[in-house]
């Protein structure tokens, strides 16, 4: 095809996607050049040569062949020759040719459904043209309908045999004429592709007898059309003569936003022949009135017509054109019908007022279905309300949440009818993992590791440096055996809440929303029927556990876990208002070897509180450091102390950072303590961990001494001997500020008496820290950081090295 517009001169042909081909190879002639010149006989066109009884050798050809080379030469859309400044790389390699499709604008219609509405709708039709493929090769070898009439530029395949050898090409020339030598001038224009062969053999037969005559099609001629209108590429075009409607109008790239996709007319010798209805192909797949072009053919896209919009709920919401459609009924059949969810009770229509305002309009489509529409109408369809009719919905801590049909007296019993549907089934797929046999108890390589671990009650054994406050009481009670605690207690799903419960109802007077509360434990456990409440439609019934509202420490599920020196170690479940000291007399108390003064109690609220006091602690030495930095900026100050770098002095922070508070509870127990009454009376929390080691039998020595050590313990020995031991303070000691950190927890320093004369107890720690100055900041914290680290004292220690 040739277009004469301002587009690339190698714009690219396209086919419709639902099948329509374009038919014929394109035509090479130039738009508005004279029909293709008659042309000469090909090198197989010759007489017939009469056949003697021997066989004559002939070259055939598939009807309308070409040559890859031959269709190298030509643009398949302008038909013109092309030379080599004319073609892209990719053109010299694969002979395709790209086109680019123009978005076009918004027409001023959709604007105004875009404002309306919300959302852009696209005009109903327009995508067709759209998305086109980017290349075209041409097709060639396409089977010619018998209807085909013959004309100027055609070639006629005819081979003869019998009597007579034939075998040749001829071409159409511009009388409408094909010659054949050694027979005559025969006129062929005009005639149908089913007639040519008879009428061949007729003309054949006045010279020869005795043979038969197969006709073919070869390459067919081209044809001059005009697409005018609202065309997004109007021009004139040459196109294959078996070309349609349709691909002429995807060759011009359909209709503007503003053409009509229902009236295009096909105007022949002054008439229009047909009015092609688009929506008839794009609704039904009907495309009866698609008709092949002729030469001279005017393609005319008209302006469009009565456009309506609908969104919505509708299966295709779009702009429509009208053609002889009126009624709001009609409109929904051109968009599909409704969507499932649409509210066919609720409508709205926006309507332009005799060109002035808008209006709107309130629809109930089951009454509505024959209102009139007018140009430039907008019809919204709503969905339905989310609103269930007669349901209940129950969530929470239930077994089967959802939603659940109400009736008349329904209360609370009839929804939820025993405590057992109470129970999750969360709770009982935990609790059937417990008993399932893992990949770990299968592994015989990975000794020790059997069973289910749950991190909900055992707390991570603590010792070494990971932990602030002294870890005697975790050091002293773990084993020395290779095998690793796998096994704990597991709390499967949190306990249900049985003092409260709420039923959540909105007001259908004035829509406000009321909590009515009961309690599942009076309701279920006692058969209060006071609180076996009335339900509503609407209501929406929550059930609640322990974990989602914090109740009275009575109330709360407890364990605690008790390691050691007891006699009957393991995690237990704590009585309401039960204390440490009755909860162990209840589980047999202490061993002999028990060691209270070395007890650790751990409580998770308490871990909670150190860590942000902990990490409010390193912030405040980070804005030292950055303090620090800045002054030795502007001075020499510690130029010529490369230990103090502020790298390092950072990187000790974030040691600290690292180190996990224990959530220690020093109990102030004795030295002397041993049994249980000895033990405070202290409330117990979920959660709550106590260690109870046997008397250890040395005493630690650390900080800046010349050998920090493991010390065996000597009744009576003071911290003095136990520096003597350790060949006494370095020349980096503060020998001010030395402490000792107690087996219990707590620590006892300079501001509370004489530390080197102070009396030691097993597993007391005995601590020298460095000297601090102000000047050398930067390496105070490295030198406190590196402390804290090694000997795990508690933050308050910390504290007190840095005033």
């Amino acid at each position: 095809m040739q277009h004469t517009t301002a587009v690339s001169k190698r714009a690219a042909a396209f086919v419709l996607s639902a099948g329509l081909v374009l038919a014929g190879s394109l035509a090479t002639a130039q738009t508005g050049a004279a029909p293709a010149p008659a042309a000469q006989a090909t090198p197989a066109q010759q007489a017939p040569t009469v056949n003697t009884g021997t066989p004559a050798a002939t070259q055939t050809r598939s009807a309308g062949s070409n040559t890859q080379q031959q269709q190298n030469n030509f643009d398949p859309v302008t038909g013109r020759r092309l030379t080599d400044t004319d073609r892209t790389p990719q053109d010299k390699d694969n002979t395709t040719v790209e086109r680019t499709g123009a978005t076009q604008p918004l027409s001023e219609f959709q604007q105004l459904v875009a404002t309306s509405t919300g959302r852009t709708l696209p005009i109903y039709g327009a995508s067709l043209f759209g998305g086109v493929p980017s290349t075209f090769a041409p097709v060639d070898d396409l089977a010619v309908a018998a209807d085909y009439t013959l004309g100027p530029g055609d070639q006629i395949h005819v081979q003869v045999f019998g009597q007579v050898n034939l075998d040749a090409t001829y071409n159409v020339d511009r009388t409408g004429s094909i010659f054949i030598p050694s027979v005559g001038t025969f006129h062929v224009a005009g005639l149908k592709f089913s007639q040519l062969a008879d009428y061949l053999r007729t003309q054949l037969g006045h010279v020869y007898r005795n043979f038969d005559l197969t006709v073919n099609m070869g390459q067919l001629r081209s044809i001059p059309v005009f697409i005018l209108g609202q065309a997004v590429r109007p021009g004139s075009y040459t196109i294959g003569s078996l070309s349609t409607l349709l691909n002429a109008l995807f060759a011009s790239g359909g209709p503007t936003p503003q053409g009509s996709l229902r009236d295009i007319q096909v105007k022949r010798a002054g008439k229009t022949v047909i009015d092609f209805d688009l929506y008839d192909l794009l609704l039904h797949g009907d495309k009866s009135n698609d008709i092949r072009l002729e030469p001279g053919d005017v393609i005319f896209i008209p302006q469009v017509g009565p456009q309506v919009a609908i969104s919505g709920s509708v299966s295709t919401p779009a702009i429509y054109e009208l053609h002889g459609e009126t009624s709001l009924k009609q409109l929904v059949d051109l968009a599909g019908g409704f969507t499932n969810v649409a509210s066919i009770a609720s409508a709205r229509l926006e309507r332009i007022y005799e060109h002035t305002e808008r209006s709107i309009i309130d629809l109930d489509l089951t009454a509505s279905a024959t209102t009139q529409l007018r140009n430039g109408d907008i019809v919204t369809i709503s969905p339905i309300l989310g609103r269930f009719k007669d349901a209940i919905t129950l969530r929470g801590n239930v077994a089967n949440p959802g939603r659940y049909v109400w009736h008349e007296g329904m209360r609370l019993l009839d929804l939820i009818p025993s405590r057992d549907a109470l129970v999750t089934r969360n709770y009982y797929d935990k609790l059937n993992q417990l008993g399932s046999v893992t990949t770990q108890a299968a592994n015989p390589d990975k000794t020790g590791e059997l069973g289910v671990r749950s991190g909900i009650v055992a707390a991570p054994t603590t010792g070494g440096n990971s932990s602030s406050g002294a870890p005697v009481a975790a050091a002293l009670t773990d084993t020395n055996t290779p095998f690793a605690a796998v096994n704990d207690v597991v709390l499967p799903a949190p306990d249900i809440d049985w003092s409260y419960a709420v039923i959540s109802r909105q007001s259908k007077v004035d829509l406000t929303t009321s909590l009515l509360a009961f309690s599942p434990g009076k309701l279920f456990l006692e058969g209060d029927q006071t609180q076996n409440l009335e339900l509503l439609p609407g209501d929406v019934v929550t059930i609640f556990s322990k974990a989602d509202i914090r109740v009275p420490v009575r109330q709360q599920t407890r364990f605690i876990r008790l390691e050691g020196e007891f006699n009957a170690p393991g995690t237990y479940s704590v009585l309401p208002g039960e204390t440490l000291r009755q909860l162990l007399r209840r589980v047999g108390g202490l061993t002999p070897d028990a060691y209270l003064f070395a007890s650790q109690f751990t409580r998770e609220s308490t871990r909670r509180v150190e860590v942000q006091r902990q990490q409010d602690f390193a912030d405040s030495l980070d804005a030292q450091i950055a303090s620090a930095t800045a002054s030795l900026a502007n001075s020499a100050i510690g130029t010529n102390d490369p230990t103090a770098s502020t790298a390092d002095a950072r990187q000790a922070v974030a040691r600290l950072r690292r180190i996990q508070p224990m959530g220690r509870i020093v109990l102030s127990l004795l030295p002397d303590s041993r049994t249980v009454d000895d033990v405070p009376d202290l409330v117990l929390e979920d959660g709550d961990r106590f260690i109870v080691p046997r008397t250890p039998s040395s005493v630690s020595v650390q900080g800046q001494v010349y050998n920090a050590n493991a010390f065996l313990f000597e009744r009576g020995k003071r911290v003095k001997g136990y520096l003597h031991q350790a060949g006494g303070p370095d020349r980096l000691a503060d020998k001010k500020r030395m402490f000792v950190v107690r087996a219990d927890g707590s620590v006892y320093s300079q501001q509370y008496g004489n530390v080197v004369h102070a009396n030691i107890f097993p597993g007391d720690t005995i601590v020298v820290p460095p000297i601090l100055t102000r000047s050398n900041l930067l390496r105070n914290i490295i030198g406190l950081t590196s402390v804290a680290s090694s000997v795990g004292f508690n933050l308050a220690a910390l504290v007190y090295l840095t005033r």
